[in-house]
């Protein structure tokens, strides 16, 4: 078998690479056990976006993001990636506020 495909019994294991606007949660994602890198860590701070492409592309990382170009570009050329938007962050919080406060009413 070639030696590059994963074989059935083997894990991928992925190390994230959290964009500017997540370094403060780096603790939360370690807590609960992945590997994390921040820009910041990498001395990427204020770097273009197709620099930390390339960053994480060379290292095998997984990019934490919230901006849409970095993701954008991310997906171009093939690097892993998650986009947190917006929406899903409300999402999540109106979930947890009607979680919460079942007896609330909306207008």
């Amino acid at each position: 078998m070639d030696g590059s495909k994963l074989k059935c019994n083997e894990v991928l294991l992925l190390k994230l690479l959290l964009d500017e606007m997540y370094a403060g949660v780096k603790e939360y994602f370690e807590t609960l056990g992945w590997d994390v890198l921040t820009v910041q860590d990498a001395g990427l701070q204020g770097a273009k976006d197709k620099d930390i492409v390339e960053y994480a592309k060379n290292n095998n990382l997984l990019i934490v993001t919230q901006d849409q170009k970095l993701a954008d570009l991310a997906d171009l050329t093939g690097v892993k990636y998650v986009l947190i938007s917006n929406a899903m962050i409300a999402k999540i919080a109106d979930a947890k506020i009607r979680e919460t406060y079942p007896d609330m009413k909306q207008k």
